[in-house]
């Protein structure tokens, strides 16, 4: 287990992001799936889960709920976040993100809607407190001051133990550290995306603030099982994300490190979620999964370490995309 920060929260190094298994741009999921895949991460080591209400809208927090009813509370770490509206009950407020599903979605951030949104996730997971509460995104309508008092105030309640952000720059962080001690930033990063290590990374790393990465298999891609068989739904929001990348380039990547995986023991997900786990000021891995063989195969990343000799042989094949 690793500390968030300064706070008192431990959350395990490989932790379940839950936005898959709500179905909201991903094409669906089966509702038996999902719950089996939270029952096998909390099972084989992977306690934290992260979530949202936006994914799955309610959905995703509905099945952990379920999931987890029964088990010791005490032993799995429950991370949501706020800030997202879909329902309207913005009225007007806030400031429009994009279309998901059909449905318009806002970044709202206003203390009101942070408790709001925090009571609601209460009774979707059946418990009555978060581990770690996260802004989904930063909301350019609502004064950072505001959201982290709200925070703040859900710490001195019991309601969350610690706050957290997410997608912030080092300005945004700086400014909201007036106002709350934040445990750690939830931001992109994978081996085709180190945009971190330039800011985020080093300031984090001064001021004691866990980094979250999400996205570190690139929504699959970085698995290599897209090139094997690359038909995805049609709802599937992967079939535009993936243009951006250079995808012959990106194949011969996962060729050229395929032998570390193999000398591990490993996939080629397990590989690559321990290459980020290694990186500097890394303190969570968020790992999908969309049933409990994909659980499974996730918390197998924490079993093997990768030498300094096999980490700099990848980044050397990184420096050829």
């Amino acid at each position: 287990m690793r500390n968030l920060g300064k706070s008192a929260i431990e959350v395990s190094p490989i932790t379940l992001g839950a936005f898959a298994i709500g179905g909201t741009m991903w094409g669906g999921n089966e509702k038996k799936d999902s719950i089996a895949a939270i029952q096998a991460s909390v099972d084989n080591g992977v306690t934290s889960i992260d979530t949202a209400p936006f994914y799955g809208f309610g959905l995703s927090e509905t099945m952990i709920g379920e999931a987890i009813k029964g088990r010791d509370r005490s032993k799995i770490q429950l991370l949501t976040k706020f800030g997202l509206v879909w329902d309207g009950s913005n009225n007007g407020k806030g400031e429009y993100f994009f279309d998901a599903d059909g449905q318009p979605i806002y970044k709202y951030a206003s203390k009101a809607n942070v408790i709001k949104e925090v009571e609601e996730s209460l009774k979707r997971m059946n418990t009555d407190y978060i581990d770690l509460l996260q802004l989904h995104w930063p909301d350019n309508t609502t004064p950072i001051s505001e959201t982290m008092e709200a925070m703040e105030t859900l710490i001195q309640q019991g309601k969350i133990k610690a706050a957290g952000v997410s997608n912030y720059s080092v300005t945004q962080l700086e400014e909201a550290q007036n106002f709350v001690t934040l445990a750690s930033n939830q931001v992109a990063y994978s081996m085709l995306n180190r945009a971190i290590e330039k800011e985020v990374v080093p300031y984090s790393i001064d001021h004691n603030i866990g980094i979250i990465a999400y996205s570190p298999m690139e929504r699959g891609l970085l698995t290599g099982k897209y090139f094997n068989d690359g038909k995805l739904s049609e709802t599937d929001h992967r079939n535009g994300y993936f243009g951006q990348y250079d995808l012959e380039k990106v194949k011969h990547f996962l060729n050229a490190i395929q032998p570390i995986a193999e000398a591990k023991n490993s996939t080629l997900a397990q590989l690559v979620l321990r290459w980020t786990l290694q990186q500097p000021g890394i303190t969570v891995v968020l790992a999908g999964a969309r049933n409990a063989e994909q659980a499974i195969s996730n918390a197998g990343a924490l079993h093997f370490e990768l030498s300094g000799e096999e980490i700099q042989f990848i980044n050397n094949q990184l420096n050829t995309l």
